[in-house]
């Protein structure tokens, strides 16, 4: 392979050549591999000399990282993985993504590694499944790490042992090539370093180059804002809580159309997470139990199971075999728990309405006490005053004028009434 400068290609921005930089700071998922995939082709067809990945993440979707990996593999031009600010790590997919860059680079008090697969609450994935994701994930990690010329045996135990280190440990394994305190420092370090561009190599001419940064679209902003599985679950539950809200008191508009814009955007994410059905469908009918509380005799098992299926369901809603990301746990109990409480709150109180006696309308006038103010015989009505007004009134008793006599019966605009004895 022959040596041969970044870019035939370059344009400079006030006569010096320039990179572009862009920003991961947040989970991997579909709007990350998305947006790396424009800013390689972006920097490419403006003629710059490098891609820089300033990178900082927990993890994310495997899927993502694999997609990410191909892409820096195919890229048309030298990417480089910067794990920075201090305090940053490359966790998880992150590692992946740093092992396959031309160029790898971490900043002082940064770390990396901790890849291993794990379940929904952060064990092991268990039985032939488990055997099977663990070593997909090492044989990805170490074929990675062997066609970037970087430390295979650290790539594979980083899965499989969960292995993190920091970034001196790091340069000194042959995991990453430069450690740098910043952006300016890293071209500089860069600068005249060989590096594997498709099938042949190219030399880094970064030296006084211009930084130029990227931002994501509005577009993939909104994405990646929903590839939080946090965010997701409370969608989810206001989205639930409103449309509950709406059915329990039609007419209020307001809950029903905030509760279904929720939903119809927790629904979009679950295209970017990976949702497990299990979860859903017992989040549906935790919900359903605790609506059926408030109309069935049950004495509070439908409430329990209802809140039971609930908590389960929500533990179950993300597949984090597929992403070491999950709802936090407190997040989940206090969101269950509320919406538990608000929706049996609500029952309770419609329940109760419902019971009550009437006391306005036709119905309120059964039980109330009557006037007479035109004599009433038993084969001829006469009229009664009850609730401000005059009705027509028949009655089995000679009733005269002045006399109390009690409602017994409705009967379109007559009623009925007996004599008090």
């Amino acid at each position: 392979m022959a040596d041969g400068p970044a870019s035939n290609a370059d344009e400079l921005i006030d006569g010096r050549p320039w990179v572009e930089l862009i920003k991961i700071d947040g989970s991997i998922n579909p709007a990350v591999a998305h947006f790396i995939e424009d800013s390689v082709a972006s920097a490419q067809m403006g003629g710059g000399r490098a891609l820089i990945i300033e990178l900082d993440t927990p993890g994310g979707l495997m899927s993502s990282a694999e997609r990410i990996v191909k892409d820096l593999f195919a890229a048309p031009l030298p990417v480089i993985v910067y794990v920075a600010p201090t305090g940053a790590s490359a966790a998880s997919a992150g590692t992946f993504i740093t092992i396959a860059a031309s160029l790898a680079a971490m900043a002082p008090g940064t770390n990396i590694g901790a890849a291993h697969p794990v379940t929904e609450s952060g064990g092991d994935v268990k039985g032939d499944l488990g055997t099977k994701v663990e070593n997909f994930a090492a044989m990805l990690a170490r074929n990675t790490a062997r066609q970037r010329g970087r430390n295979e045996d650290w790539a594979e135990k980083a899965v499989r042992d969960s292995v993190m280190i920091g970034d001196r440990e790091a340069l000194e394994s042959k995991v990453v090539e430069i450690v740098a305190t910043s952006i300016p420092d890293l071209l500089k370090q860069a600068d005249g370093r060989a590096v594997e561009v498709g099938d042949h190599k190219v030399t880094l001419q970064l030296k006084d180059a211009v930084v130029r940064q990227r931002s994501m679209t509005l577009g993939q902003s909104v994405l990646d804002t929903l590839a939080d599985p946090n965010i997701v679950y409370l969608l989810l539950m206001a989205g639930l809580l409103g449309l509950y809200f709406e059915f329990a008191h039609p007419g209020v508009y307001l809950p029903g159309v905030a509760g279904s814009i929720c939903l119809l955007l927790a629904l979009a994410s679950f295209q970017v997470l990976p949702v497990t059905l299990t979860g859903l469908l017992l989040m549906l009918l935790g919900v359903g139990m605790l609506i059926s509380e408030t109309f069935v005799a049950s004495y509070g098992v439908m409430g329990i199971g209802g809140v039971i299926a609930l908590l389960i369901g929500s533990l179950l809603l993300i597949d984090t075999s597929k992403t070491n990301l999950a709802v936090q746990h407190s997040i989940i109990y206090g969101a269950a728990g509320s919406l538990s409480a608000i929706i049996l709150l609500i029952g309770y109180f419609v329940a109760r309405e419902h019971g009550r006696v009437a006391t306005t309308g036709k119905e309120g006038l059964v039980g109330e006490l009557a006037e007479v103010r035109e004599p009433i015989a038993p084969d001829s009505p006469g009229k009664v005053f009850v609730h401000g007004e005059i009705w027509r009134a028949r009655s089995d008793d000679a009733l005269s004028p002045g006399a109390q006599a009690r409602v017994t019966s409705v009967n379109g605009l007559e009623v009925r009434v007996q004599r008090i004895a």
